[in-house]
């Protein structure tokens, strides 16, 4: 549904170039919630909006629902009409809600189909119904400062939604919110994903937004995309940096003579009693020095930070056990195994 190819951002100011996107390559699936994630400075805002060309890109292209984006950015009125109407399937949620104080809610969600031509009661219709729809239906003749933070997010999606757009794209649209009000906006965009169909690209700094809803993520770092792929691939992949972030572990060996594996748990091996079953097996004492466990995508995964008695030399047969359980297992100070398909 969206992919952009080596696209290249570069600001000018004041005789210095500073690259905010390099040669980014990017895949979002039909119907998928795809998360972009990374530090403040990463290219993220600039990510999002290049690809409904807010922000020209400085090279490299955009692709959205098989509509080259970047080919309509060209001069003149038919080129700009063009790229207005690729536009309006694309929907757009903000940070900072970016709502009109001297219009009512129903008149905010309006906005966007008056600007299309849309006539008066189609125009309220619409707007009606997906105030129904993201339930603020009682809220139509407030104003923006009547409403709550999460309310106004909420009337912000709405209009997002108003020419009904088969992308949605989300800057950072719940971190002015409060942890509860997060966890039911987020909820909302699951919704929406699955009632509408819709495809939505999210970018965020917090973990836990990947965790509650994404399919798929990309972790970016300096203007580049260093690693993507879905959310169980990712968590699969030996050494994965959104994976351990995911699901931090800490505690250090306490002596030389220790081995540190990290064990990553997900589909039945989540429930299964497999480090019990490696003590008993092996006759050895382990020592479990961290642990995280969550939900994502409504299965359990988490992660075990434990430690062997002895080298990784001594320990290679009990963690050839745990690689037969199907967990994934990484050992602190040693290059990641990079297993063939088909291989245990």
């Amino acid at each position: 549904m969206i992919t952009t190819s080596g696209l290249t951002k570069v600001y000018r100011s004041r005789g210095r170039e500073v690259t905010a996107l390099d040669g980014v390559d990017l895949h979002v699936r039909e119907g998928e919630v795809y998360g972009v994630i990374g530090q403040s400075g990463a290219g993220k805002s600039s990510l999002i909006r290049c690809v409904n060309l807010l922000e020209r890109p400085t090279a490299g292209t955009v692709t959205v629902a098989g509509q080259d984006l970047t080919a309509l950015a060209g001069r003149g009125p038919r080129a700009g009409k063009a790229l207005r109407e690729a536009r309006s399937r694309i929907g757009m949620v903000f940070q900072h809600f970016n709502l009109l104080s001297s219009r009512t809610v129903q008149d905010n969600v309006e906005l966007p189909l008056e600007i299309l031509g849309v006539s008066g009661k189609e125009r309220s219709r619409k707007a009606l119904e997906l105030l129904d729809l993201v339930g603020l239906s009682d809220k139509a003749k407030a104003y923006p400062a009547q409403l709550s933070g999460g309310q106004k997010q909420r009337v912000g999606i709405a209009r997002a939604l108003a020419g009904d757009p088969k992308v949605l794209l989300s800057d950072e649209a719940t971190s002015a919110l409060d942890p509860e009000t997060t966890r039911s906006i987020l909820q909302l965009l699951r919704d929406l994903n699955q009632q509408l169909g819709l495809t939505v690209l999210l970018i965020t700094h917090e973990m836990d937004v990947v965790k509650s809803i994404c399919d798929s993520a990309a972790l970016m770092e300096k203007g580049r995309i260093i690693e993507s792929g879905t959310v169980s691939e990712l968590l699969a992949t030996p050494g994965s940096e959104l994976a351990a972030a995911l699901f931090p572990v800490s505690g250090d060996a306490t002596g030389d003579d220790r081995t540190v594996v990290d064990v990553t748990f997900h589909g039945e091996s989540a429930t299964q009693p497999v480090i019990s079953q490696l003590s008993r097996t092996y006759n050895i004492d382990i020592s479990i020095l961290g642990a995280a466990m969550d939900t994502v995508a409504g299965k359990q995964v988490g992660r075990m930070r434990i430690e062997l008695p002895g080298r990784y030399e001594d320990n290679v047969v009990p963690i050839g056990f745990l690689r037969e359980q199907g967990l994934q297992i990484d050992v602190q100070g040693q290059e990641p195994v990079l297993l063939k398909e088909g291989a245990k």
